[in-house]
């Protein structure tokens, strides 16, 4: 039996930290702490010697670390987990899987306004006493800091408007007149209204009557009493005063006085107090009524005899089909089951128009979730799940990392989008594929679903692992468009191209403007022109930290670098051969508003890429616009090809489609295939308003182009297929990607050959390409190093290589001879 004067056991928690380090760090749980802590539950630690960050529980034991002396938790921030256990299983999953650090995968998946951030501040030393040994400056600093108790480096530095105050800093800390410390503010902010309401006391007929003559001196004050009563009749019933008013409705008001409004208050007529709100209230909702065609509730039932058998089932209708309605119908039947659905899409310009349609049936009983969102509000949507108010939720790619605990369904809609896969910073994972992973933890189901399925997916149905549903007609009898290929070279020898424009375009233009229908042009390159040349040298600008040509922007003003964002002022001349003669070379999407400008100047056009839809409601302003018939001509990069559903879209015009297909990568048919197939489809989406697709290519035979227009994605899957099973490529194998980067191309080149013998010697020269350098060599002035690993997938332990590249890359980083060598591991690159 234990005794009662037994020391309590100490108790250590292996935490997750937030920073790219292979391992678990081990800390000492304080003795108050030991019957709250909780693993999922968030602690504040220091790491390293003034760091303190957000850190997460993910065990707790008795062994103290044998390595190093435990560091006690320095504070508790959550009494109830704030990430599950289940999440806790799919991050060690990912780390594990794509050969990552655990922290990396914390880093992505928490919300910035859950992290703690740590920012020194300056206190007085209660035992400085002598002030004549401070200078001027350093009097200014004690004296301020007196006033408010504390000061941070930024406000010293707004004290002393100066901008380095470090030796300063460092003065007062020497002469010991100041402390420093870490204050910790946690991010999140829930967001408050102010209210006011009448005391109780005052909420009688009498009490008010007496109230009302008591203010008669002061008629400011009762006329704000009067317009409190105004909206809220207490004496009608009293029972509304507990609700109060919003305080912003006085302040608001011109014709109110602030300082009356804070008398009553002070008075204690008046009190105010703050409620937490929702950021997502304002979003409209009604109960829509979804009726499903015969070929949707077909697909329906399909799917749901596949979930019977299957995890995953791959639904494949083309543009146009009312794959949304099937999604909503399945959606409900889950939510009615009381399962939690996760509905993922591949960026936030397809949110906004499938957001407002979901909402029309769902309510404010859905969350949404992507990078646009603030900090608080992406917070808000994690608590709302772990609180159950959210059960189905919207979101991009980082949505997967959301506190589910019971999930009955993962849609991925466009699943074959390359923006479901991170490329930077690590975790580098494909959200489609974490997805079907995390439903299958949740014992759920995986719906995928594309107009242009992925080759792997495609493959998986065809070979019977995943269910396969197809929906092939267009919803309300819509047709599909019909195409026009418009040969370049032709129209440019017989001069009828307009700079970028065919006249075959521009009569359809005109002809669309006429009769006042619209028109989306597809130009998957943003900027004006991709390059500046002087047409006496053939000098072109090139971007100082990486080896590619500086991209122009003309109403910016610049030329700007789309690796590193480095930028430089358009340059009035040559500065090699000092000529004015300097021109834009090629175009992008700006180049093309600015035609259209020029040849239309009545069309009212508006430009859909990067560059304009940084700000968090661009994209849904411009496509509100868009629906509303604002825009006649909508111009935009791959933004415009996904998803969008416009009523009176009957002309879609592509731009260089030739350098989509033959871009030097083993997927570039099938990306071209895709991307071109999708922009067609926002073309007549109605059965009364037929399409039109015109394509500009400089080679109209190309096969390619044929399985386009005849809307043949099996043909073009059987050709891709069999060169993908002869050159061993997915989905017959699995690819990962090891790029070695260094400042030194001599240094990056020899760890980089270093590091592919390794490899070589265990997996075979077969399965090891390269190094050599990818298109771009030299990135942030970096130079880079590929080596492309092919895996089999039946003859090869997929786990065991990757241990072992894991094993070999580690060799090479820990290689004195190899100083600030980088190697980054892509493993399912794309």
């Amino acid at each position: 039996m234990t005794s009662i004067f037994e020391e309590e056991i100490t108790l250590f928690a292996d935490l997750i930290l937030p920073v790219p380090i292979p391992s678990l760090f081990t800390y000492r749980v304080p003795r108050e702490m030991s019957g709250m802590i909780k693993v999922g539950a968030r602690v504040i630690v220091q790491f390293g010697q003034k760091r303190v960050i957000t850190a997460v529980v993910a065990n707790i034991h008795s062994n103290p670390p044998s390595k190093y002396q435990a560091k006690y938790i320095l504070e508790l921030l959550d009494d109830e987990p704030i990430v599950t256990k289940r999440q806790l299983e799919l991050f060690n999953w990912v780390s594990e899987y794509y050969l990552c650090n655990i922290g990396d995968v914390l880093n992505i998946a928490l919300p910035a306004g859950l992290k703690i951030t740590s920012q020194s501040r300056i206190q007085i030393n209660p035992e400085f006493e002598y002030d004549d040994l401070l200078t001027d400056q350093e009097r200014i600093v004690v004296d301020e800091i007196k006033k408010h108790q504390t000061l941070s480096y930024e406000e010293v530095e707004r004290l002393l408007q100066r901008s380095n105050i470090t030796a300063i800093i460092k003065s007062l800390v020497g002469k010991r007149a100041v402390i420093l410390f870490e204050e910790v503010k946690e991010r999140y902010k829930p967001k408050v209204v102010r209210k006011i309401r009448l005391n109780a006391s005052y909420t009688s007929n009498d009490a008010l009557s007496k109230l009302a003559g008591s203010l008669d001196k002061t008629p400011k004050q009762q006329e704000i009493l009067l317009k409190y009563l105004s909206y809220i009749p207490v004496y009608n019933n009293p029972d509304l005063n507990q609700k109060g008013l919003d305080k912003s409705i006085f302040s608001q008001d011109d014709n109110v006085s602030d300082a009356s409004l804070n008398t009553l208050i002070k008075k204690g007529i008046f009190e105010q107090f703050e409620i937490f709100i929702s950021r997502f209230d304002d979003i409209p909702a009604s109960n829509a009524v979804i009726t499903l065609t015969e070929t949707q509730k077909k697909a329906s039932q399909q799917i749901h005899e596949f979930f019977a058998e299957k995890e995953v089932v791959l639904l494949h209708g083309i543009t146009g089909s009312g794959k949304t309605e099937v999604y909503i119908e399945l959606i409900k039947q889950v939510l009615e089951s009381g399962l939690q659905v996760l509905f993922l899409l591949p960026e936030i310009a397809l949110t906004t128009q499938i957001v407002v349609r979901l909402r029309k049936v769902f309510g404010d009983t859905m969350g949404i979730y992507h990078s646009k969102f603030s900090d608080n509000e992406r917070v808000e949507v994690w608590k709302g799940i772990l609180d159950g108010k959210f059960q189905f939720v919207v979101g991009v790619r980082s949505a997967v990392f959301l506190p589910f605990d019971n999930l009955g369904l993962i849609i991925v809609d466009e699943e074959h989008e390359t923006s479901y896969k991170q490329h930077d910073p690590a975790p580098r994972y494909n959200a489609r594929d974490v997805a079907v992973i995390m439903s299958y933890m949740h014992k759920g189901k995986t719906l995928l679903g594309s107009a242009t399925p992925s080759l792997e997916s495609y493959y998986h149905a065809q070979t019977g692992r995943y269910g396969f549903v197809e929906m092939k007609q267009r919803f309300g009898n819509a047709a599909l468009p019909t195409f026009e290929l418009i040969d370049t070279k032709k129209e440019k020898k017989s001069k009828k191209m307009k700079n970028e424009f065919s006249s075959v375009l521009i009569d359809h233009l005109k002809l669309n403007l006429q009769n006042k229908e619209q028109t989306i042009l597809f130009q998957n390159r943003r900027g004006y022109s991709p390059y500046l040349q002087c047409e006496i040298c053939n000098w072109i600008p090139e971007c100082a930290n990486c080896d590619v040509s500086l991209t122009y922007h003309m109403k910016a003003g610049e030329v700007r670098c789309h690796y590193c964002g480095h930028k430089e002022e358009v340059p009035r001349t040559c500065p090699q051969c000092g000529s004015t003669q300097v021109k834009t070379m090629g175009y992008g999407t700006e180049k093309i508003e600015d035609e259209i400008h020029s040849m239309f100047p009545e069309a009212r056009v508006q430009r859909m890429d990067l560059d304009t839809t940084r700000a968090k409601n661009a994209y849904q302003q411009i496509i509100s616009e868009f629906e509303e018939g604002g825009i006649d001509i909508l111009v935009g990069t791959q933004m415009v090809s996904k998803g969008l559903d416009f009523d009176n879209v009957s002309i879609v015009g592509i731009f260089d489609a030739d350098r989509m297909i033959h871009f030097p990568e083993f997927r570039a048919s099938e990306r071209a295939f895709q991307m071109l197939t999708q922009v067609s489809g926002r073309a007549g989406r109605r059965a009364e308003k037929p399409g039109k697709v015109l394509i500009q290519t400089s080679n109209p035979g190309q096969k390619l182009l044929e399985r386009i227009i005849n809307n043949d994605y099996e043909g073009m899957y059987a050709s891709e297929i069999e060169e993908r099973e002869k050159f061993h490529y997915p989905p017959f194998t699995r690819l990962i990607k090891v790029t070695v980067r260094h400042v030194d191309e001599a240094t990056s080149s020899k760890a980089a050959k270093i590091l592919a013998e390794k490899l070589t010697a265990n997996l075979g020269a077969s399965r090891v390409l390269g190094p050599q350098p990818p298109l771009v060599e030299r990135v942030r002035n970096q130079f880079l190093f590929d080596i492309l690993i092919k895996l089999e997938r039946e003859k090869i332990n997929f786990k065991a290589a990757k241990s072992f590249i894991q094993e070999k890359v580690i060799d090479i980083l820990t290689d004195k001879t190899l100083k600030s060598i980088q190697v980054v591991i892509d493993v399912d690159c794309l």
